[in-house]
This record gives structure tokens, C-alpha cells and sequence, in this order.
């Protein structure tokens, strides 16, 4: 069945001291363009991201946020630099001495000074990361893509009685179209009978004329494309692979044999149902757009 190309997923995870919450959301696009943002300890697991979302995704614009909400106390490095702190010490001492301050250096007033005391995250273990990452980046996309799929059904169903009604009409004008060449022989030839009066037609070159007229606006092939083009489109919407351009594909020649029929038909009824079946096929591109 087809799938939406928009959609939202969240996932999360916990392991380790490590927790990540992953959210994905999409909207339609011709390509697929992931744009991903994530902690920068763990930059180095973006290949790995974009080509997991890549092997279940095919089409849409993908916002990935990726957040590192928990640390283990193992991930995190306390670094003292005791010359630094020394040489800071003797400094206030200095000031204190020579402004006739009041001693108060203590601990906290060192712990602020810059430098003396920095924090540092240690080095990810990228290969337990991206297995507990790719947990939440599961739980994400399998929501994602149920919604995808959800929405994708409520589409197909619509485009499939869409799709139904177009054929009927395309019934409708196959039905007429013999009758126009026969009610143009009825006209032609009363209207010569008039013009002509006592004067003997020339049955040939009547008929000529009528056989030029009934090649001229012969829609038979064009039906049977369209008939055929509309057969391809509802079978593909039964599919289980992105058929996205597939579907915009056909819209396209089904939009081209409809536009032969109405330049073609010389009749006011078919360009009626013409002009019924090119507001469904707009309708019908339109939700196309939306189709992974």
C-alpha cells in the first residue's frame, strides 16, 4: 500500500548511563533530503544515521533531532590544573598584600578562576553508542512510518474513487464517440442538400469528406491508452514499493491523452466530459505530490 511522504515519529532509549530521545519528522519532496541534528560527542555516527533512515526511506524532506539527555558519570572527566590554581593563589596573594585586602581566598573563589578546573566528556565507545542509538532511531521510524502508512491508506482510497469515476466517463465518451462521425455525415449532408438544392450530390466526394473527418477525430487509440494508463495507476497504488514518480508519471499521460481527446472529439458533449475528467486528474496530481 502507499505511504504518505509526511509524517512523525519519537523515539528513546536508555542503557548504560546513556539515554537518547530521537524525533523525525517529514514533509513531501521530490528527492529525499535528511537534515539531521545531534549532540556534537557523537558527529562521527552521522553517516551511519543518514544511510539507516536512507535503507526504509525513499522520498520526503527528513528532520531528524537527536538529543543526549543522560551521561553516566564514567562519560565525564574532572581535570584540576594545580599550577595554574598555584600561580592564581599567589597572585591574590600578591593583591592582597599590597592593596592591604582582607584575606579571603578560599576554595570556591580558586574553583571560579579560569582554566583551574575543566570538565571534559571522554571519548564515545561509537560501536555501544550507535547500538543503543539506533534502538530510539527503530522506535522513531516504525512510528514514523505506521503514520506514513495510515495517511497513505486514507489517499489511496480517495484516488481509487477518483480514478473509478474517470473511467466511467471515459466509458461515457467512447460510448459517443462513433455517433459523432455519423450525426457529422447527417450535417454535412443535409447542409449541401440545401446549399445544392435540384443539383445530383457527389456521393464520392461526400464520402471522402466524412472518411477524412471520421480519421481526423478518431479517439479509439487515445481511449484505449488512457483506459490502460488509469489500470496502471490503481494497480500501483495496491503496491508495497514507493511508487511516488511511478504515479506523477502517469497523471502526466493521462493528462496528455485526455488533452488529444478534447482537441481531436469536435464534439460539445465529450469536451463536457473532458473538461469533468481534467478536474479530477488536477485533484488526483495534487495528492500525487504527497505520495512517497
Amino acid at each position: 500500500m502507499i505511504k504518505s511522504m509526511t509524517g512523525y515519529g519519537r523515539g528513546s532509549t536508555e542503557e548504560d548511563g546513556k539515554a537518547f530521545n530521537v524525533e523525525i519528522k517529514a514533509v513531501n519532496n521530490r528527492y529525499l533530503d535528511i537534515n539531521i541534528r545531534l549532540p556534537k560527542q557523537i558527529y562521527a555516527l552521522e553517516d551511519n544515521i543518514r544511510k539507516y533512515i536512507a535503507s526504509r526511506i525513499s522520498r520526503g524532506k527528513i528532520d531528524v533531532y537527536i538529543n543526549q539527555e543522560k551521561f553516566s558519570d564514567d562519560d565525564i572527566s574532572i581535570n584540576v590544573d594545580e599550577q595554574l590554581a598555584k600561580a592564581y593563589y599567589d597572585a591574590f596573594i600578591m593583591l592582597r598584600d599590597r592593596f592591604n585586602l582582607k584575606d579571603d581566598i578560599a576554595v570556591s573563589l580558586l574553583a571560579k578562576s579560569p582554566e583551574v578546573i575543566t570538565v571534559e566528556n571522554k571519548e564515545e565507545d561509537l560501536e555501544k553508542t550507535w547500538e543503543i542509538l539506533s534502538r530510539a532511531l527503530d522506535e522513531a521510524l516504525d512510528m514514523f512510518i505506521d503514520m506514513r502508512s495510515r495517511e497513505g491508506l486514507k489517499l489511496s482510497r480517495d484516488i481509487q474513487e477518483r480514478c473509478a469515476f474517470i473511467h466511467r466517463l471515459v466509458l461515457d465518451i467512447e460510448e459517443r464517440s462513433p455517433r459523432v462521425v455519423e450525426e457529422y455525415r447527417e450535417k454535412i449532408s443535409q447542409r449541401v442538400s440545401e446549399f445544392l438544392k435540384d443539383i445530383e450530390l457527389d456521393q464520392s466526394r461526400l464520402l471522402n469528406e466524412i472518411a477524412f473527418f471520421a480519421d481526423k477525430c478518431n479517439i479509439t487509440e487515445e481511449i484505449v491508452r488512457l483506459k490502460s494508463h488509469i489500470d496502471q495507476f490503481v494497480n500501483s497504488l495496491l503496491s508495497s514499493e514507493p511508487v511516488g514518480r511511478k504515479l506523477d508519471f502517469l497523471i502526466q499521460e493521462m493528462n496528455r491523452e485526455t488533452n488529444t481527446i478534447g482537441s481531436k472529439s469536435n464534439d460539445l458533449y465529450i469536451t463536457k466530459l473532458v473538461v469533468e475528467i481534467k478536474s479530477e486528474l488536477e485533484k488526483i496530481r495534487e495528492q500525487v505530490q504527497n505520495i512517497e
